[in-house]
């Protein structure tokens, strides 16, 4: 029966209704707790009884509220009224696919914008192992904005139940009762595998979408019969007519794409849809389907990182088949870019370089973990030869072939690492060690000299000759590189630890620093151009959207090559070919919550990372560092029971007050602002920031009144300061050369780490400092625990990742659990942890990064 407009359901109001189908009636409802309408999907109560449609129903609000993407539509609260289930969703305004397409075939832009959309809300539902089994123009939902949502999870299946220890679904095949072995779907949008009743994966959702975007481009179903027996078998064995045929303005590039997608065997389709999306982002951000140049998109900033293992040679392949089609007229010469797969497994790659012949790649990369080694591949060889060397990372190849390199190289962030510089010749013996604490060296182009990036007493240094410092500052250095000249350094300037914003610089030999481009909110990778007049560097709001920037001495800032997924160049041959990554990174959010038995993945975008739980575990703080939000990010809070995402403002969040209302946050700026971010109702405030200009962290005192803000200015080292909320500057506590502290659950005590990355415990009250036992300086020191008898820490270079207890009367070290995926390739930093104070619950971020080094021909 219909739900009468005025009637309750639970918390809310029925408005009015939206439409019915298998699934059940959606009616527009009003939730008056949050004054917002939603949509409210009702199984009737004359079907509750049925056991099968009431587990799809359940199984449906399951799949969508483990979801949070810009193209899934938002699941937020399910419950049950006078024995009828509902699901409760955000209220969309538009019309779906369907409805569009009644006006027949789509210009090609268009089609490509909306199907990279659904490749992104795929490639995320595939992520959390749920797969959609029933994609098809119904339900796909275009809002009035032009974006597209994926609609009813009700299909969907959940490939590995939470907690599995298997890929083997713990769900059984659903069926339709009238034809045993035929797995649910629809008609015409179905996968071989689904019309013979076996087992659909995440490649049977690719086929869908290849028979939905091939409708978009056609304005005709790719399969249909007179019967539905004539339907299943055209797709079984028959082919759509050619997109050509039908639509001549559609690129050879894309019809490769949906032909790869409607491939019968579900081996030959696309292996995932971060590598549909890749293609597709091909397309949209270089050429329109005519031939006719696009303007570069800079700042266009993808919803997703879209790489993935296995397809790195066919998304270069079509890239590349692509600009060669383009005409002569296209924009600056892309149509001569050509790109050439050198690895075939999507792995961790720190540093590549070309040997002297120019043919030899040497580069260093991780096979598991972060643990890196040194590999060769030769022209006539294709498989990577490794050197043999464990723990080694690649810094720079001479001129007369010797390998400049780190031993005992320990991971640090990025493609960083720390160790003992060595030489070694490139064919071979044992590497000399030459300088403990080394970050990263250059060869000068003799052969003979190497300049060097080091921290000593808490400054990066630049040096060349090695002792000689030619620049250094209180942020880091990285990717030095001299000139072809040997006469100037160019390298990397970063304002803040270990955050990839930052300047391009170039450094005489007598110390005289130019900057010749800012602002980047990432930026790594770099080269000399091949006659030497600029500076190459890939750069721009995400990895996945890095530009190559070509920079003169004089600071003219031109893209030498526009977004092609992500390219991080590391070296220039002396013919002019490129060598460069196209990388994935990812920083994914784990979440034990209030009760659960397994870790959920409650990643927001791609750069999540968490920074506090609620007592109880139930809130989590955490900040997205996504490119989305430009270069000052985004605070956020999120129920840990998979609640949607609440952006409290711009910065990067520092902690949670005791009573949870207040988060504190940090907004990089010049000088850096304090701010104090409500939770629930209130306004934001800013603190007096006083003669602080960078924050290195910021904690709450237990009595919710003060903060304990760790940073620096222009004229000191780092130290910390108490501060009162309620109003005053900052009253320093520790002294010079002290940063990033915590204060224990009383108040009296902060833990505090020196220059050197050792911890001392300072009386908060003023008084003598001691030391901290029990901890090394390669430490991760995140929380106390409740009694304030100890605190959490990780060792931020071992993966998987030990949560540790660490006793501060007897320097005592216990395991509270151990910190990893199943699978540890491309697991490169366990980073962050924080612990509930009923220590029930805890979260964590994992940095995972997988990349593919490719030779770049043409591009100039």
């Amino acid at each position: 029966m219909a739900l009468p407009a005025g009637s309750k359901l639970g918390p809310y109001e029925i408005l009015a209704p939206i439409g019915a189908g298998g699934m059940g009636e959606v009616y527009r409802a009003r939730d008056e707790r949050l004054k917002r309408d939603v949509a409210i999907k009702v199984l009737p109560a004359s079907f509750a009884g049925d056991a099968d449609r009431l587990r799809r129903f359940e199984q449906e609000a399951q799949a969508a509220g483990a979801l949070n993407h810009p193209n899934i539509t938002a699941v937020f609260d399910v419950g049950h009224e006078g024995g009828a289930p509902y699901v409760v969703s955000e209220l969309l305004e538009g019309e779906s696919l369907r409805t569009v397409l009644s006006g027949g075939k789509l210009p090609p832009r268009r089609a490509i914008d909306y199907a990279l959309q659904v490749a992104h809300g795929l490639a995320a539902a595939h992520e959390k192992g749920i797969i959609h089994r029933d994609l098809k123009p119904e339900n796909l939902f275009v809002l009035n904005d032009g974006r597209v949502k994926i609609l009813d999870f009700g299909l969907a299946k959940l490939m590995q139940s939470e907690g599995a220890g298997s890929n083997v679904t713990s769900l059984p095949t659903e069926t339709r009762g009238t034809e045993p072995g035929v797995v649910l779907g629809t008609l015409g949008y179905m996968s071989p595998e689904q019309v013979k009743g076996k087992p659909a994966d995440a490649r049977s959702d690719i086929f869908s979408f290849g028979a939905i975007l091939y409708e978009m481009l056609t304005g005709a179903r790719a399969f249909r019969g007179e019967s539905a027996a004539e339907t299943m078998s055209a797709i079984l064995r028959e082919e759509p007519p050619d997109l050509s045929v039908t639509n001549r303005s559609v690129s050879p590039g894309l019809e490769r794409i949906v032909r790869h997608c409607l491939e019968k065997s579900p081996e030959r389709r696309f292996h995932s849809a971060h590598d549909l999306a890749f293609d597709l982002e091909s397309l949209s951000s270089v050429s329109t389907p005519s031939g006719t140049a696009a303007p570069a998109a800079r700042g266009k900033i993808p919803r997703w990182t879209m790489l993935a293992a296995g397809a790195a040679l066919l998304a270069a392949v079509a890239l590349a088949s692509f600009l060669a089609g383009r005409t002569a007229g296209a924009a600056r010469g892309l149509s001569s870019v050509r790109f050439k797969a050198l690895t075939y497994r999507s792995l961790p790659i720190f540093r590549a370089l070309f040997a002297p012949d120019g043919r030899t790649v040497v580069f260093s990369q991780a096979r598991e973990g972060n643990r890196s080694e040194i590999f060769t591949r030769a022209p006539e060889y294709p498989e990577p030869r490794p050197l043999g060397v464990p723990d080694a990372q690649l810094l720079s190849v001479s001129s007369k072939g010797e390998l400049a390199l780190l031993t005992h190289a320990t991971y640090i962030h990025h493609r960083l690492f720390k160790g003992t510089l060595a030489r070694m010749p490139l064919g071979g013996t044992a590497p000399r060690e030459v300088l403990d604490g080394v970050r990263e060296a250059d060869w000068h182009p003799d052969g003979e000299g190497l300049a060097i990036i080091r921290e000593v007493d808490g400054r990066d240094r630049l040096e060349y000759p090695i002792g000689k410092v030619l620049y250094s500052t209180a942020g880091y250095l990285s990717d030095p590189r001299f000139s072809r000249a040997g006469d100037r350094i160019a390298f990397l300037e970063h304002p803040f630890r270990w955050d990839d914003r930052g300047n391009v610089a170039v450094v005489d030999l007598s110390g005289k620093k130019t900057t010749l481009a800012g602002g980047y909110w990432g930026v790594e990778g770099m080269a000399w151009s091949r006659d030497g007049r600029e500076v190459l560097v890939s750069a721009g709001p995400g990895y996945s959207s890095f530009e190559v920037h070509a920079l003169t001495l004089s600071g003219k800032d031109r893209v030498a090559l526009p977004n092609a997924g992500g390219l991080t160049i590391f070296d220039v041959a002396p013919d002019g070919r490129w060598l460069g990554a196209r990388e994935d990174v990812k920083y994914r959010l784990m979440v034990l919550p209030p009760g659960a038995a397994a870790e959920r993945d409650l990643s927001w975008l791609d750069g999540s990372y968490a920074v506090a739980l609620t007592p109880q575990g139930g809130t989590l703080l955490f900040s997205e560092f996504s490119g989305a939000f430009g270069n000052n990010y985004a605070v956020c809070v999120r129920k840990t029971d998979g609640s949607p995402v609440v952006r409290l403002g711009e910065g990067w969040a520092a902690d949670l007050s005791p009573d949870g209302l207040w988060a504190l946050a940090v907004v990089p700026s010049s000088p850096d602002r304090l701010m104090l971010y409500p939770t629930g109702p209130g306004e934001a405030r800013s603190l007096e920031s006083g003669d602080i200009r960078e924050y290195a962290s910021a904690k709450w005192f237990p009595d919710g009144k003060r903060v304990l803000v760790c940073g620096t200015n222009s004229s000191r080292a780092s130290r910390c300061y108490t501060q009162e909320i309620s109003g005053g500057a900052p009253r320093p506590v520790t002294p010079e050369g002290t940063r990033s502290g915590l204060v224990s659950p009383d108040g009296k005590l902060l833990l505090v780490q020196g220059t050197h990355d050792e911890y001392e415990l300072f009386p908060s009250a003023g008084g003598e400092p001691r030391k901290a036992p029990g901890l090394k300086p390669t430490d991760v020191v995140f929380e106390w625990s409740a009694d304030g008898r100890s605190v959490f820490e990780i060792p931020s270079t071992e993966v998987p990742g030990r949560l540790e207890r660490v006793d501060l009367a007897s320097g005592g070290r216990d395991l509270f659990r151990s910190l990893a995926p199943a699978d540890l390739v491309g697991v490169v930093r366990i980073y962050q942890a924080v612990v509930a104070a009923d220590e029930k619950s805890y979260a964590y971020s994992e940095v995972v990064r997988r990349d593919d080094l490719f030779l770049v021909e043409g591009a100039r």
